[in-house]
């Protein structure tokens, strides 16, 4: 890999007209558990200096201190509000009371995007997403509550994360009937091992309602950086309290059969295995930006190269790695 850097390419969020770079930056895990607002403002600070504008968060990470941190750190780069997009989700809740956890009731939404904004230092975000559906509210309630977050000017665009093609229709389509403002965004769990909900639930929804994605986890919680393939580092996210969880997952024998598959191609490419699969979710049209994480500045600006990757995957790598990943 020479150091001819790529220019950062910007893709519209689905159908709306906001542009988000097509590699963006996440805090979940790193902002809080691994990251001070130290650390935070310099990696923001460089993904930004490699054209990154969309920067991604929700209420729930560290409890709210990571939207505090990446507020702080906004706030100590002095960038022009213009510069940057930045989202948050709601669902989980910060207090226990009966209305606020868990849900996406309207008495719920409407105070915990103040709350949000109170914490990030800003007047508005540009996204806000219902991090997860919620059986228990009608979706016309919480269509009507995002709604008019956006109408309120709190929020600039909403969207979803994790609901599947039919609350997604649903919700657009009580958006629809009563003139509302639609939700634009899905964030998926989207990588070379986990593609069922982008390939294939998805498929309608991007040409009947235009839908944008913002995929996180494009590195399978690092799983597809071949870190794992000989148990779990010291250092490593799964060595975290709180995230045992994972490690089941990271030190799975058929995962890393894949894994191990995919790093001989990458090594052909001379190319990092992280690097390839962040490459190869941009490949997909209808993915609006891959959200990286990093909790060192060297970390990102590894990830930015995935943009050099991209122009390598032609048909015959990408019907390569295709072999490598399907099941078996």
């Amino acid at each position: 890999m020479g150091n001819a850097t790529t220019p950062m390419e910007y893709r519209r969020l689905g159908r709306s007209g906001l542009k988000v770079s097509v590699l963006s930056l996440g805090s979940w895990v790193t902002f809080g558990p691994q990251l001070d607002t130290g650390l935070a403002t310099e990696c923001i600070a460089a993904a930004g200096e490699a054209g990154v504008n969309f920067f991604d968060n929700a209420e729930s990470y560290s409890g709210g201190e990571s939207e505090r941190i990446m507020g702080n750190a906004f706030s100590e780069l002095k960038w022009p509000r213009h510069r940057y997009v930045v989202s948050t989700k709601f669902f989980w809740g910060l207090n226990d009371e009966v209305n606020m956890r868990n849900t996406l009731n309207r008495k719920y939404l409407v105070q915990a995007v103040d709350s949000s904004l109170e914490r990030l230092g800003l007047d508005f975000v540009d996204i806000a997403y219902c991090h997860r559906p919620d059986p228990e509210t009608p979706i016309e309630e919480t269509a009507w509550a995002m709604s008019d977050m956006v109408s309120a000017g709190k929020a600039l665009y909403w969207g979803t994360s994790e609901w599947s093609a039919d609350e997604i229709r649903a919700a657009w389509e009580v958006a629809e009937r009563h003139h509302l403002h639609k939700p634009v965004v899905e964030q998926p769990q989207y990588n070379l091992l986990e593609r069922e909900k982008v390939e294939r639930e998805y498929a309608r929804l991007y040409e009947d309602i235009g839908i944008g994605l913002t995929v996180w986890s494009p590195l399978a919680s690092g799983l597809l950086t071949g870190k794992y393939l000989d148990g779990v580092p010291a250092q490593s996210r799964a060595s975290l309290p709180g995230y045992e969880w994972l490690r089941g997952q990271l030190t799975n024998p058929r995962g890393n059969e894949k894994v191990r598959a995919l790093k001989a191609i990458s090594d052909e490419l001379g190319c990092t295995l992280a690097q390839l699969s962040l490459a190869w979710c941009t490949k997909n049209p209808n993915v609006s930006t891959v959200i990286t994480g990093a909790s060192r500045v060297d970390q990102v600006l590894e990830n930015m190269k995935a943009l050099e990757v991209a122009s390598l995957l032609d048909d015959s790598v990408m019907a390569r790695i295709d072999q490598a990943t399907r099941p078996k």
